[in-house]
């Protein structure tokens, strides 16, 4: 085996692959939207825009009531959830765990042709994720899309604990859904002095370059367990590697138009990666059964 084989492990070769056309083909996505959005005149109607005061750039749907519920009654909402795609099964399920970028995904914006259950939590830390994974245990899910982490930064949690916690994570899915393919999306940068969220100061006192560097290692777990893992952070960042304006509300959390590059990368990956890695596990299932 050479020196180099050694240095630079084949699978990094593919993952640098697969994430590099997926980064070209949404910033062509980007690139044709915004043509399109000078061409209208920036009129380009909002599929649901009576969920939104302001669909220009609030993308946080009217969840009424549900804002004020504490983390227990988020915790048992998802576990009713759950239960009834656990009873129902509903084909090509795919679940979706993370914080409030999670919980507040438009369902009209996800990807078609699945069956979305969403597992997010407003607040949600990698610890918090990590003792309730058990509620979906009894779900059988074809994926399971994982973001978590921009509050434990924000909370003063340090790099070795939440790499431990993301760890723990992907180690409890695999086992608890061995047949599921497994995708860890890279941690989002946010707006830098430009953002007007109201932890402002602590947020700030998160550099960027930290969150590229934990996503680095990130993505090393991520292919030593032997799961998928999805670099979104260059998708959203401008020249001075910070949340792109046009791309979030406060500088933490997503704009329409910040969901729409999200669910462009979900689909291009699904497409390039997963579909047909999961039509070949069907195949292979057919093929066992007909025995």
């Amino acid at each position: 085996m050479s020196t180099s084989a050694k240095t630079f492990p084949i699978w990094a070769f593919f993952s640098l692959l697969t994430n590099g056309i997926l980064m070209l083909a949404v910033i062509l996505l980007i690139w044709q939207q915004q043509k399109l959005t000078v061409f209208f005149g920036g009129m380009i109607a909002s599929p649901n825009p009576s969920n939104r005061n302001n669909s220009d750039s609030v993308a946080t749907p009217d969840l009424g009531p549900r804002h004020q519920l504490t983390y227990q009654q988020w915790v048992d909402i998802l576990k009713q959830e759950a239960k009834v795609a656990a009873d129902r099964r509903p084909p090509h399920l795919t679940i979706m765990v993370g914080d409030s970028l999670t919980l507040w995904f438009p369902a009209e914006l996800l990807p078609q042709g699945k069956n979305w259950l969403n597992q997010g939590i407003s607040g949600e830390t990698s610890n918090g994720l990590l003792k309730r994974l058990t509620i979906f245990d009894r779900t059988q899910p074809e994926v399971i899309f994982v973001m978590i982490g921009i509050n434990d930064l924000i909370k003063g949690t340090s790099d070795g604990v939440i790499l431990d916690n993301q760890r723990q994570i992907i180690s409890y899915l695999r086992k608890a859904h061995p047949t599921a393919q497994i995708v860890v999306q890279s941690i989002l940068p946010h707006g830098a002095d430009e953002a007007t969220w109201k932890g402002r100061e602590k947020l700030l006192a998160v550099a960027n370059s930290r969150i590229h560097r934990l996503n680095e290692q990130l993505q090393s777990i991520s292919n030593k367990k032997g799961v998928k893992f999805i670099d979104l952070y260059p998708l959203f960042t401008n020249t001075q590697g910070n949340l792109r304006r046009e791309f979030t509300t406060d500088g933490l959390h997503l704009t329409r138009e910040g969901y729409i590059v999200w669910r462009s990368a979900l689909q291009i990956y699904g497409d390039i990666e997963l579909k047909p890695q999961l039509q070949r596990a069907s195949k292979s299932e057919k093929d066992k059964s007909s025995i």
